[in-house]
């Protein structure tokens, strides 16, 4: 299916100012031979959406399937729904729920291909896509893929000429597990993430992360904390809307950032110093980055109800979610309770979507507005 690619959809380059990377095109299959159908239908790709400029295409050549095929396989054994499933029978269960599973290869060198990877989330309901970014190293004739999380990723982020210089040390720090303390997962969590009780201590610092907006101005919280997905996992997420920053979204520290849908999508993933990441859904007139270094209170877009990765959005909002590594070098959202982001302590409601924040004896629960502080 990969094979004689042609190029059916050109989305436009950005060109505003020196940040902006060039957006990539969607790349669509002509009609193939039986054999060369069969043999397609077998790879881990088959049935991936596959997103690629004409100029990646070319400089990949034949060997494009094989690097689509590496990465399929490795995102189709790290996705919650996919998991213990044949590549086949994992994109046919996700296409029944109307989900795809997309690979956008965005840049590559002699050699090396980085780009991003996702699985829609369900559009029944309000949660997250699982998305992961991926550098991949083709060595001794076959492709390896090192997905975000995984040991791989973080060699290839070392040595690959695709990452930049002043992003290396971040992303490479972030990569190798480093300035992120280890946080056991608390004795009354359920194995379903449901009604997840809050630990007695204070978990590890963020170093310093802001609220998704300008400091000193103020959102309203609709959503405390919940999980991604809005069903299963740490409750790693928050919602805000409204408030006097004029719905514009902003880094909550700086990083490299990553348009995660490609341009005109809604959803970008910021790497920050210090082990974390943060992760902005629904967002609209999105400023598209592609693994491009922001500073602090970056402008990222505005917000909204767009789900360019499935999700649904009943209002204009932000979904806002805290990323990082577990022991096994996977990376995941992680616990709010007890961590502070924006000058408020986060803390776990009863339920998903009830909890509220604290600061200076003050509790914020949802339906309050609350100022983004600085300390």
């Amino acid at each position: 299916m990969l094979s004689r690619l042609s190029i059916r959809t050109a989305v436009a380059a950005l060109a505003v100012t020196g940040l902006l990377a060039t957006a990539p095109t969607v790349m669509a299959s002509p009609e193939q031979s039986p054999a060369a159908a069969a043999a397609a239908a077998k790879s881990p790709s088959a049935g991936v959406s596959v997103k690629m400029a004409d100029k990646v295409a070319d400089r990949l050549g034949g060997s494009r399937r094989a690097l689509i095929d590496a990465v399929s396989a490795d995102v189709l054994s790290r996705a919650h729904d996919a998991k213990g499933l044949a590549p086949k029978a994992a994109v046919s269960k996700l296409a029944d729920q109307g989900r795809k599973v997309v690979v956008d290869v965005r840049t590559v060198s002699s050699g090396w291909a980085r780009g991003v990877a996702y699985v829609e989330a369900s559009r029944k309901q309000h949660g997250s896509p699982e998305g992961w970014l991926y550098i991949a190293h083709r060595t001794n004739g076959r492709w390896v893929a090192g997905l975000e999380g995984d040991r791989e990723f973080a060699g290839f982020v070392d040595k690959s000429p695709l990452v930049g210089k002043t992003e290396r040390p971040t992303l490479s720090a972030y990569a190798h597990h480093k300035d992120t303390q280890k946080q056991p997962l608390p004795q009354n969590q359920a194995a379903t993430g449901q009604k997840q009780g809050a630990p007695i201590r204070t978990l590890a610092n963020t170093n310093g992360l802001l609220l998704p907006w300008m400091p000193d101005y103020y959102m309203t919280l609709t959503g405390g904390p919940h999980a991604d997905n809005g069903a299963t996992g740490y409750w790693s997420s928050l919602d805000f809307a409204g408030g006097n920053a004029s719905g514009r979204i902003r880094s909550s520290r700086e990083g490299t950032a990553t348009s995660m849908c490609g341009a005109g999508g809604g959803w970008t993933r910021v790497i920050h110093p210090g082990g974390f990441s943060t992760d902005y859904y629904h967002m609209w007139n999105a400023t598209y980055y592609n693994g491009t270094w922001v500073p602090s209170s970056a402008l990222l877009g505005n917000i909204g109800t767009d789900t360019c990765a499935g999700g649904s959005a009943s209002g204009a909002h932000v979904h806002w979610s805290l990323r990082t590594y577990d022991a096994n070098y996977n990376g995941q959202f992680t616990w709010l309770n007890g961590r502070t982001i924006g000058g408020w302590t986060w803390w776990n409601g009863n339920s998903q979507y009830n909890g509220c924040a604290t600061r200076a004896g003050y509790t914020a629960c949802p339906g309050t507005a609350i100022y983004n502080r600085t300390s």
